[in-house]
């Protein structure tokens, strides 16, 4: 269990979506919520950050890739019950556009794996169900 699990109020993450030559940058999820499953990278807020200086920082923390964040593009709720019925992770989470400036991706921090993925790619691996309604969202791989 980690200290976000159980929270007392939201908790704000952000993500960032990465394109770069026909793929996105996703990354398998090392701890809850949604451990396991390719996701967009991304993670928590902190005092005193914007949301493109989260994304920028999360981003680099996780694959190694620099990028510049610009606006957010999709926003969703992410909220767990555990078997009791107790809410163990409730996020807002803003997803922003970013372009690629440098790097290669490199899972560390809490990402298991970074990679660039086609469409196609995707379809075939276990992802976020957020992570592919914002793909269809942006008309990712159409």
């Amino acid at each position: 269990m980690s200290k976000h699990d159980y929270p007392d109020f939201p908790r704000v993450g952000v993500g960032a979506i990465v394109i770069k030559d026909n793929k996105v940058l996703l990354v398998k999820r090392g701890i809850p919520p949604s451990k396991g499953l390719w996701a967009i990278p991304g993670g928590h807020i902190e005092l005193g950050e914007t949301l493109q200086e989260t994304a920028e920082r999360e981003i680099l923390e996780e694959t190694g890739i620099v990028i510049k964040a610009r606006k957010p593009v999709y926003t969703f709720d992410l909220i767990e019950w555990d078997d009791l019925g107790k809410i163990r992770f409730h996020y807002i989470v803003v997803d922003l556009m970013a372009e690629y400036i440098s790097g290669e991706p490199l899972g560390a921090d809490d990402a298991l794996e970074a990679r660039w993925l086609s469409w196609e790619e995707i379809e075939a691996l276990p992802v976020s169900q957020n992570t592919v309604k914002l793909l269809k969202t942006i008309n990712f791989g159409s």
